[in-house]
C-alpha cells in the first residue's frame, strides 16, 4: 500500500511514502542540510519535489527533477530525469542546469520512505550503508553518498 496523508507538499513530506534522491553534483561530500552543496529531493506520490533551502524552509524543486510513477498491483516504477546544479544554485537565481560529460563523478544515493498508514513513516530503506547508530544522515551529510561515474555507454 502506498500512503499520502499530507496533501500540502511542504508539510511533513518525509512522513509520506516517497522516494528520496540524494545528489552531490561535484561529489565533494560535506554538509548540505541548509545549502546546495548537495540536494535531498523528496519525490511525493503526486510528483511534487521538495528539499530544504538556505532559509531553513521546505521549497518545491519541481523544475529540477521530473518524475513519472506507474503502479500496477503492488509494484510501482519511478522514472526520473534529474537536472544537475552546482552549489551556487538558489531557489531565486534560476541558474541553468550543468552540462554532464563522460567521466563526471556525482555523489548519489536513493532511499524510500515507507508509511503504511500511521502518522509517521515506519521504514527508511536506503541504497548505501550508514555506519554508526544514527542512520538518518543523508539529508544532512553528503559524505555518505555513493559515487556515480558517468560513461558514454561504450564500456
Amino acid at each position: 500500500m502506498i500512503f499520502d496523508q499530507n496533501k500540502d507538499p511542504l508539510k511533513l513530506f518525509w512522513n509520506d511514502d516517497c522516494v528520496e534522491v540524494f545528489v552531490d553534483e561535484d561529489n565533494s561530500g560535506g554538509l548540505h542540510q541548509f545549502n546546495n552543496n548537495a540536494f535531498d529531493y523528496h519525490i511525493a506520490l503526486d510528483g511534487n519535489v521538495v528539499d530544504l533551502a538556505a532559509d531553513k524552509a521546505p521549497h518545491l524543486y519541481n523544475k529540477n527533477l521530473h518524475c513519472v510513477r506507474v503502479t500496477e498491483g503492488n509494484t510501482s516504477i519511478w522514472e526520473m530525469a534529474i537536472k544537475m546544479f552546482d552549489s551556487q544554485f538558489t531557489t531565486a537565481n534560476n541558474a541553468p542546469a550543468l552540462t554532464l560529460y563522460n567521466g563526471k563523478k556525482i555523489g548519489f544515493a536513493l532511499a524510500y520512505c515507507d508509511n503504511d498508514g500511521s502518522t509517521v513513516r515506519e521504514n527508511f530503506i536506503g541504497s548505501v550503508f550508514v555506519p554508526g547508530e544514527d542512520k538518518d544522515q543523508a539529508w544532512i551529510n553528503a559524505d555518505i553518498f555513493g559515487t556515480l561515474i558517468l560513461t558514454d555507454g561504450s564500456l
